[in-house]
């Protein structure tokens, strides 16, 4: 019994109540993920190892089990030994494995504990796997048996429950954006200035992230700025503003998609003409690409996010800024689920080029920027900190480099992970959304 951490505990439990029936649902579930190009990718591994280098963890680590291809073999062992032909009639000839009481373990250590669903692995792939796919495919048949690390789970069945990922409740979201209001009408002192709520017919529906209405209210403030300054048309929702989707992350598909339509069902309601999705890396991943998957329809509405609004305001001439207010050296860290799986890439360098006076990239950047560690629910599972910390340590190392006074970043989950890596490894930091960036520098008429 694992009493340092309690979550490990728990799962420890969960596994020796496991029946049959239960590994019979898992295997199911897993099976009914995979279409044939899934299926493909699980014979194809060469294991050529070219994916070692691009994974955090094992540069972290350098041990075999936070190679990427060590945790697909995880997964394809266990495809051969139940769905191959071959597989099941000489399994050790094709290294074919059943799911029992010892792959579970190995599971959720690999494929929750040493992953962060990041993607680098895959467009450093040889044949082109799409290994996050797969890995994303085996959590979805530990979350239908209740074994996703009981901290994930925890912000998965709040957001169900309570609306969004925080538990805020609905009084105290419409205090906070009452409080904003006031404010927001101080900072551009005009007293019409107005955070809208719930109005019909507007171009923008705006969600945000709860972090921020929990701990970080001035980025709210700085997007309510920026549309008051380009006179833009838009509302929050009073109940559906959460644009996070921890579904992605337990590889439960009927939650996420749940989570996901209450936003389509505000667009509907509201009859806003674009969802503006806030500073979020997976929740943008999640409601642009992926939720039109797990709900199989199609979106009569654009999904953008917020960087593609307020670059297409710099270009039209709608808010000026002026880079000398944010005079200190900046550079940019580029969200996994934002830009390596999302394709928002040259938006956000295009808007701190005009927001900010010094600009520096990291090395690698763009799609080939290394992961924070924050991602993949990383932060929610507590049992995995240790490891989460020192993965991280790849991106602190790349972050000193660039000599850098601020770190912006689009994305909370980032921004939360950066708050312990600046901490743990002392690299004296301010760390900001892109939005505040450019809220700083905003040349009011």
């Amino acid at each position: 019994m694992n009493t340092a951490y309690p979550a490990l505990t728990i799962l420890e439990e969960k596994i020796g109540q496991l029946t049959e029936q239960d590994l019979e649902k898992a295997l199911q579930v897993f099976r009914h993920s995979l279409a044939h190009e899934a299926s493909a990718y699980l014979n194809s591994c060469v294991h050529c190892g070219l994916c070692d280098e691009s994974c955090h963890y094992f540069l972290a680590y350098g041990d075999l089990e936070s190679m990427p291809a060590y945790k697909l073999k995880l997964v394809t062992d266990v495809f051969k030994g139940h769905f191959s032909r071959l597989g099941r009639t000489l399994p050790g000839l094709v290294g074919a494995r059943k799911l029992d009481h010892a792959m579970i373990r190995a599971w959720l250590d690999s494929l929750f504990g040493r992953c962060s669903l990041c993607g680098r692995c895959s467009i450093n792939c040889s044949i082109g796997i799409n290994i996050t796919q797969l890995i994303r495919a085996a959590r979805g048949a530990l979350a239908a048996i209740g074994l996703v690390p009981p901290g994930l789970q925890s912000t998965v069945d709040t957001a169900m429950q309570k609306g969004n990922n925080m538990g805020i409740p609905r009084e105290d979201w419409l205090e906070t954006v009452e409080w904003l209001e006031e404010e927001l009408r101080a900072e551009v002192d005009d007293p019409q200035a107005r955070l809208p709520l719930d109005e019909s017919g507007v171009n923008l529906l705006y969600t945000i992230n709860p972090r921020e209405a929990m701990f970080f209210p001035l980025s709210i403030l700085a997007a309510a700025k920026i549309f008051y300054a380009a006179k833009e048309s838009w509302t929050f929702s009073r109940d559906n503003y959460d644009v996070t989707n921890y579904g992605l992350y337990s590889g439960d598909d009927a939650v996420a998609g749940t989570l996901s339509n209450r936003l389509v069902e505000s667009m509907n309601a509201l009859q806003a003409r674009t969802l503006v999705l806030a500073e979020c890396g997976h929740g943008f991943n999640s409601n642009r690409w992926e939720a039109p998957e797990w709900l199989s329809k199609h979106y009569p509405f654009p999904v953008k996010s917020v960087l593609e609004i307020v670059a297409d305001y710099i270009r039209a001439g709608r808010i000026r800024l002026d880079p000398s207010r944010n005079a200190k050296t900046v550079t940019l860290h580029d969200p996994c689920n934002l830009v390596r799986l999302g394709g928002i890439i040259e938006e956000q360098r295009f808007i701190l080029r005009h927001a900010v006076a010094d600009f520096v990239e990291m090395t690698p950047n763009r799609e080939k920027n290394y992961c924070c560690g924050g991602g993949g629910g990383q932060l929610a599972m507590t049992n995995f900190a240790e490891r989460r910390l020192e993965a991280g340590r790849i991106k602190a190392e790349q972050v000193r480099a660039t000599g850098a006074d601020v770190l912006v970043t689009p994305c909370h989950n980032c921004i939360d992970q950066f708050m312990e890596l600046n901490k743990h490894y002392q690299l004296g930091i301010e760390i900001k959304t892109v939005c505040e960036m450019v809220a700083e520098a905003l040349v009011l008429p």
